[in-house]
């Protein structure tokens, strides 16, 4: 089973950081969700070092989002990147299997 299976994500761009809301589709899958996907854990899915990622939890809507520091290469104004808002790398963390 995999993240995708579960859940859905937003994503956006504040400068070279990307903001992911990942948003589970019911409360059960909340509780699973949470405990398995830790910020240390995205960091590896996305290859970046530890302390690169933040998660907050919000469960008043069952969500939480992640803060990914500096992985859009400057940012939609200063990136020749493709994917410069970040929706493509957003999807990625769907591909995260659950244990």
């Amino acid at each position: 089973m995999i993240l995708d299976d579960v859940a859905d994500v937003r994503t956006g761009d504040k400068g070279d950081d990307l903001i992911i809301a990942l948003l589970p589709r019911d409360a059960e899958a909340y509780e699973r969700v949470t405990a398995a996907v830790t910020a240390q854990r995205v960091a590896e899915h996305y290859g970046l070092p530890p302390g690169a990622v933040r998660r907050v939890l919000m469960p008043t809507v069952t969500a939480m989002v992640f803060h990914l520091r500096g992985v859009l290469g400057g940012g939609v104004t200063g990136s020749s990147y493709l994917d410069g808002h970040g929706k493509t790398m957003g999807y990625h963390l769907l591909s995260l299997p659950l244990d």
